[in-house]
């Protein structure tokens, strides 16, 4: 059934709840994993940080991002399952976006990811990536 079960991760608690998820999923149906961490470079490139300090800093979110693979590729390879890992790097749009890129790009069956659960102003104000993938994609959960 999900032979192909893409799996966004952050290091967040809800992502790696997330991750234990797919993983389940992943041991019933026989399904391979992709992890993917996405370096949103957007959130810092802005006109009030200047080039020479931005460098350093997406160079520390790309060192970030790939122990946050490592780390959660151990998570997977302790549950007897392998996996393949994808750091991907974006400076435009929805970091939602760019995991249902991947996940048509890998023709996934299923996208897993964690979502904080933030409902009314908390919200509006903060935003939801998983509520932007639902969009793209049939969910029966909205």
């Amino acid at each position: 059934m999900y032979e192909k079960i893409l799996v966004a991760v952050d290091g967040s608690a809800t992502s790696l709840r997330g991750l234990d998820e797919a993983i389940k999923v992943a041991k019933s149906t026989g399904g391979r994993l992709l992890l993917v961490h996405v370096v949103d470079e957007l959130v810092i490139a802005t006109d009030y940080v200047p080039t020479v300090y931005s460098a350093p800093i997406f160079e520390a979110l790309r060192e970030s991002g790939a122990r946050i693979l490592a780390q959660t590729a151990t998570v997977v390879r302790r549950a007897d399952l392998s996996c393949e890992q994808k750091l991907v790097e974006t400076l435009s749009g929805r970091v939602a976006d760019e995991i249902v890129k991947q996940a048509g790009e890998w023709r996934a069956d299923l996208i897993v990811m964690g979502t904080h659960g933030r409902r009314g102003l908390k919200r509006l104000a903060l935003g939801s990536d998983a509520r932007w993938c639902c969009d793209c994609l049939p969910c029966p959960c909205c």
